[in-house]
């Protein structure tokens, strides 16, 4: 095996994601394949219902795939103990039942939980990994702030550092840019690209911020009409792909800019 292979933090082998009820399966995406090594960014796009939550829930083991298998580390998930899988992937959601009351480093702290002992106490290698999560997302001017103090981009901030605390290989986002202005979605995005090459973990993110995405991500993974392509942002611009994500009477991609554009 080359180290290149040995060291993919995420594959899915035809994966098929959806929902069951009693004895009836909902398909909402088949034959999902992808690799996702260190250090890269990736993210998940696809209109509204074509199962990018869905897909997030799947790869973090909250619910069961239709079919196919997911790998993390080289280990099946469904293999994997929860206490073991909270050590291998860190989730943020885009609405978490946090106590907003919790200051901020009370917060990323809740990132250790995987490793403290039953009482929860926080050794120094914790507090170490905690404050280094802090510096990485530069909030250390707030830390000791109340959460429902914060704005909604320094909040996402802050849930970021808990990821990072949690110190995990993957960390999966849904929608981190939600209810973000234009400026705070491009700078929570440009930061997770910042932190996935200095860290060298694997982040995985949904978003509607398609223009930021291409720009930059690693790579792409498309949903759409229950098929899905994935690739770096280059190999699908050469694609017809983008440019039937949209209905074209509103809006088209712009090869030369690699933009959607609206008409």
């Amino acid at each position: 095996m080359s180290t290149e292979i040995s060291n993919i933090v995420l594959k899915t082998e035809n994966l098929s994601i959806g929902y069951r009820k009693k004895n009836e399966q909902q398909i909402v995406a088949s034959g999902i394949n992808i690799e996702v090594y260190p250090g890269e960014l990736v993210a998940v796009i696809g209109v509204n219902g074509s199962g990018k939550s869905t897909l997030l829930k799947t790869l973090s083991g909250i619910i069961k795939s239709i079919d196919g298998e997911v790998f993390i580390d080289k280990n099946k998930l469904s293999n994997i103990e929860p206490d073991k899988l909270s050590k291998d992937v860190s989730l943020v959601l885009t609405e978490q039942m946090l106590s907003k009351n919790l200051s901020v480093i009370e917060l990323v702290a809740l990132g250790r939980q995987p490793y403290t002992n039953w009482i929860g106490r926080l050794t120094k290698n914790d507090l170490k990994k905690i404050m280094h999560a802090i510096q990485l997302v530069n909030i250390e001017d707030i830390k000791n702030k109340k959460c429902h103090e914060l704005s909604d981009g320094q909040f996402q901030k802050v849930l970021i550092a808990r990821a990072l605390a949690q110190d995990t290989s993957l960390i999966i986002l849904d929608e981190p840019t939600t209810h973000l202005d234009l400026y705070h979605k491009a700078y929570v995005l440009k930061l997770l690209q910042k932190l996935s090459k200095e860290t060298n973990k694997a982040i995985l993110f949904a978003s509607h911020e398609i223009n930021l995405a291409l720009q930059l991500c690693d790579k792409l993974l498309i949903l759409k009409d229950n098929k899905t392509l994935f690739g770096t942002p280059a190999e699908l611009i050469k694609t017809d792909v983008l440019s039937n994500l949209f209905p074209k009477q509103l809006i088209h991609f712009d090869k030369e800019s690699s933009s959607f554009k609206i008409k």
